[in-house]
């Protein structure tokens, strides 16, 4: 029987695990600076996970999510729970012997990986040893946690959000168990970091069981190739994995440029983007993942009305949330910058630029979450195609924006370009979703937009007012500069909300039921 949900609900229990998870992340980076630096261990362990971590991409999130959640809901929504339990079945059982075949041969022929992967390490046989080490360890990770993914998929098609969006922080604290509790037993002690990393993805797996049971869809799995939605899954991934393919691509081309900048300029923007995951996450990310499900169902029941309906909710409570984020971090940016990192070897010029960077990012900011939000449209309809076509668009605007702004701009000119990018990429996902009949805006759109402008106007003069009539210090100590931060955000996130209420808007108005 369907159940009705507050997605508003259900949003706000996602983001906060999101925080909660990004918040012992940095945690994690943290303790692992302090009992193992940056020295050949560390080159080791991150050459060691960084292929394990690029498959999680492609098999784990992104690519496989976009095919299967549609088609589940498909499933769900217009066969019998039996048939559906087939489905999972049969796709488990394909993404399990896929990857265990992957992980076997990556583990056998992890010599073969490194030396690939890392050509410099063969110089150092005890170093190369080391990485082939740990590559046999961390690769299970890989197999763990695409089934995890794969759980996750159907949890949240069930309309259980806070299971999976828990699910990452689990990664985080075996690290952080393992490395206050268990290095002294590791020789050498780097070891440490790659069980944690089997031991994390394996808990990732087993800690969502119980829940799977709870919805009657713990199933034994099956190698089922002839099964229509399996194939379905599988014809919808390859596009998919391509649009992954192009971020990547993104990526790699925006470092090449960046290593003939001055020395600091890729990890000037390394730390920017560290900032900018916090919002991107615990908002685009959260978004992406209640949308999915729900707009998958009214996709395959034909309910264009509610689809659309459901999809201006999305962008509307979007842009309530990223919005004054957008504005708070680029006018925040130094004392956050200052706040987070500035401490050792992290001097006063590297702030300054790191926050050029932020600042850069920032104009962007609204753009990487309305993607979050967009792009599920088109998934629920499985329709892969268009916005991988976009992407590839956006890859050539990105470049020919680099080319202009990197001589006056330098790192920045690359940080813009990215922003302004993610802006281009949502407006052509707008445009086509309207285009193609999937997108109506509702009524009252231009009233919302400037009553949301007003109360931004005030946060951002509140801002200003504070940091010149009461200059906070942050570059003192650690937990005064964290003080000082808080009390900002505080009084700014006071004045935005209060302008809010003031102008009309109630929480009420942006709560928004679907059934599961």
């Amino acid at each position: 029987m369907a159940k009705s949900t507050n997605l508003l609900r259900s949003l706000l229990n996602v983001s906060g695990m999101t925080l909660i998870s990004r918040i012992l992340g940095f945690l994690r980076d943290m303790l692992q600076a302090i009992y193992f630096g940056a020295g050949a261990y560390t080159d080791a362990f991150n050459v060691a996970f960084k292929l394990p971590n690029l498959l999680r991409r492609i098999f784990a999130e992104g690519a496989f999510s976009q095919a299967f959640v549609p088609v589940l809901a498909e499933h769900k929504n217009t066969k019998t729970h039996q048939e559906t339990r087939e489905f999972v079945a049969s796709i488990m059982g394909v993404l399990a012997t896929v990857l265990l075949i992957v992980t076997l041969l990556g583990m056998t022929f992890a010599a073969v990986v490194i030396w690939v992967t890392a050509p410099g390490f063969t110089n150092d046989p005890n170093k190369f040893a080391l990485t082939v080490s740990l590559l046999r360890i961390t690769f299970p990770y890989i197999l763990f946690i695409s089934i995890a993914s794969l759980i996750g998929g159907v949890l949240n098609t069930w309309g259980l959000f806070s299971i999976p969006s828990f699910t990452p922080t689990i990664l985080n604290i075996s690290f952080i168990v393992f490395i206050l509790c268990f290095r002294h037993y590791f020789e050498p002690s780097i070891l440490t970091l790659a069980w944690a990393t089997f031991v994390g993805g394996l808990l990732q797996l087993l800690f969502q069981l119980p829940y799977l049971k709870k919805i009657d869809m713990l199933v034994r799995p099956k190698l089922d190739w002839r099964n229509p939605a399996v194939r379905k899954v599988v014809k919808l991934m390859g596009p998919a994995i391509f649009a992954v393919s192009i971020a990547q691509i993104s990526l790699v081309i925006n470092t090449i440029y960046a290593s003939f900048l001055p020395t600091g300029s890729i990890s000037w923007m390394y730390y920017a983007d560290r900032l900018m995951e916090f919002p991107t996450g615990v908002l685009g990310v959260a978004l992406g993942t209640i949308l999915l499900p729900s707009l998958s169902r009214h996709a395959s029941s034909g309910n264009k009305e509610s689809f659309s309906k459901l999809l201006d909710w999305g962008i509307r409570l979007c842009l309530l949330l990223a919005l004054p984020a957008t504005v708070g971090l680029g006018l925040l940016a130094k004392p956050l910058t200052m706040t987070l990192f500035m401490h050792g070897k992290f001097n006063l010029h590297d702030v300054t630029m790191t926050s050029y960077a932020l600042i850069a990012y920032s104009i962007g900011l609204l753009g990487l979450i309305l993607v979050k939000v967009l792009a599920p449209g088109f998934y629920a309809n499985q329709d892969i195609k268009t916005p991988v076509k976009i992407a590839i668009f956006v890859l050539c605007c990105t470049q020919l924006m680099n080319l202009v702004f990197i001589g006056p701009l330098k790192h920045a000119g690359l940080s813009l370009s990215i922003g302004l990018s993610a802006c281009i990429n949502a407006a052509n996902l707008c445009y086509f979703l309207i285009k193609k009949g999937l997108y109506q805006p509702q009524s009252g759109w231009w009233n919302f937009l400037f009553r949301l402008v007003v109360a931004i106007l005030l946060m951002a003069l509140t801002i200003e007012l504070v940091l010149y009539f009461t200059p906070v210090d942050f570059s003192g100590h650690m937990l005064k500069r964290v003080i000082s931060l808080a009390s900002v955000i505080i009084v700014a996130a006071i004045s935005y909300f209060g302008g809010l209420f003031l102008l009309g808007f109630r929480v009420r108005d942006f709560k928004h039921k679907d059934k599961f």
